[in-house]
């Protein structure tokens, strides 16, 4: 049997309506939860990257990619290795800070190389980009702080 793993997947599609739902809907079909998908202009406005990260075996990752590239608007399909291709998550976190808890915050955002993007009276909104595990790691530090909300867009990436 083979490993399950993280895989990420680059699609370039043709910039029309409907195109994310159908690719969505055979990842679906087939049983596979998508654990994150973003889509992106591409320096082509006829053209949009989504950039798909699903846990399956290799079989069937190469499954997938030959029925999303059979998908008319598909143009080409591609996986993306970790060592080959830079990956990039943004995350937005509001945590609740009073005027004791804003140093404390500031420093561990610091250390990071977050940045702090909004301040009101009781709470705080840092964001960070960087690399998966890096966005994991700083999730698991705040963990100790009251976190209100927060937004994670999912992976990005382009090969090198």
């Amino acid at each position: 049997m083979q490993p399950v793993k993280r895989n990420v997947i680059s699609v370039l599609v043709k910039n029309h309506s409907g195109v994310l739902a159908r690719i969505a809907n055979l990842f679906c079909q087939r049983g596979y939860n998508i654990d994150s998908l973003t889509v992106s202009a591409t320096t082509d406005a006829e053209i949009s990257r989504i950039t798909i990260v699903v846990h399956c075996d290799q079989d069937m990752l190469e499954q997938l990619m030959k029925q999303t590239s059979k998908l008319q608007e598909t143009i080409d399909i591609f996986p993306l290795d970790e060592n080959t291709s830079l990956f990039r998550e943004l995350l937005l976190v509001k945590i609740r800070a009073d005027e004791t808890m804003r140093s404390i915050i500031h420093e561990v955002a610091n250390i990071y190389g977050a940045h702090i993007v909004d301040l009101s009276v009781g709470s705080m909104v840092v964001e960070l980009t960087g690399i998966p595990n890096k966005i994991d790691a700083f999730l698991t530090v705040l963990q100790q702080y009251d976190i209100i909300e927060m937004c994670r867009t999912g992976i990005t990436a382009l090969a090198r």
